[in-house]
């Protein structure tokens, strides 16, 4: 599929709103109180950057980035793992959507764009009307369903649109709950689209250490992040037709990745499906990766 994206612009003025919007939830309780939580919704991520005080716009953006599929081989036996959205590498760099940006969507040269990360991009894709929010708390593009890369940027032209909205929710979802079924975790909440995010299995497969021993291995269904809910998701049934493969991992690489010993043949296979890696990143998501890879190739596996 070639590159396709959807964005919408709305003014700094609205981070306001979004802090509050926040607080709010807080208050109601419905946020957790984990520190490594905390700092995805701290009061800096609302704030201009000090380097760009004189921004006027922030344009959202997002990518159709598809569901991905990679054969692991070991033992002359294909294991076929799934690779969520954001998971991989799309190739795309910050300085491409700039240009993108200045090109496509301002179609005026001399304007500052800027990446800009801390943003809490999946509330401001709702409230900026790009996207709406599924009963799984993910948000959802129409015709890209929730297989998307968000991205935002900041800039000082001054769009003549403003968009703006209360937060909404798919309308389909107000009478289905098939994701709520389908979560092995049940963390998907009812009453809300705030998620308790500790029950995830995102939450822990993305980051190093051990999974907490509630979790039973067998509910493990993709290298990063978890799929349950995405793929019986209705909403999701066109996005799914434009599914891909990468090339398959050879043996040898699978069994260097579950030793934690990756070579330069198996760093070469990995940085197909996640990109150029340094050397402290490849240290870092070394141990992640073996842990992911073993429960899915073996879920009785520690």
């Amino acid at each position: 599929m070639d590159l396709k994206y959807k964005y919408k612009t709305t003014s700094v003025e609205h981070l306001k709103e979004l802090h509050s919007y926040i607080n709010e939830l807080d208050r109601q309780g419905k946020l957790s109180d984990n520190e490594r939580f905390r700092r995805y919704v701290s009061s800096d991520r609302f704030t201009l950057p000090e380097n760009f005080p004189d921004a006027r716009f922030i344009v959202v953006l997002a990518h159709f980035t598809p569901l991905m599929l990679v054969n692991f081989l070991l033992n002359n036996t294909e294991h076929e793992i799934m690779l969520p959205p954001e998971c991989y590498y799309s190739q795309m760099t910050d300085h491409d959507w700039a240009k993108l940006i200045e090109e496509e969507i301002i179609k005026q040269p001399g304007y500052r764009i800027d990446a800009w990360e801390p943003i809490p991009l999946k509330l401001l894709a709702v409230r900026s009307g790009l996207g709406r929010y599924g009963r799984n708390n993910i948000c959802y593009v129409d015709e890209m369903g929730s297989f998307i890369s968000l991205h935002g940027f900041l800039t000082d032209f001054e769009f003549a649109e403003d968009n703006w909205q209360e937060v909404k929710m798919m309308g389909n979802c107000e009478s289905c709950q098939i994701c709520m079924f389908e979560c092995p975790c049940d963390c998907i909440r009812e009453e809300n689209f705030v998620v308790d995010a500790l029950k995830c299995i995102t939450w822990y497969n993305e980051r190093n250490g051990e999974f907490p021993g509630w979790m039973d291995p067998g509910i493990h269904n993709a290298l990063l992040g978890c799929m349950k809910c995405q793929m019986s998701c209705p909403a999701n049934e066109q996005a799914l037709e434009f599914t891909g493969r990468f090339e398959d991992i050879p043996q040898e690489d699978t069994i260097n990745i579950l030793n934690g010993t990756i070579d330069e043949a198996a760093l070469e296979s990995v940085s197909r499906i996640f990109g150029p890696f340094t050397g402290a990143e490849i240290k870092d998501f070394t141990p992640i990766l073996q842990r992911n890879l073993s429960v899915l190739i073996d879920p009785v596996a520690p």
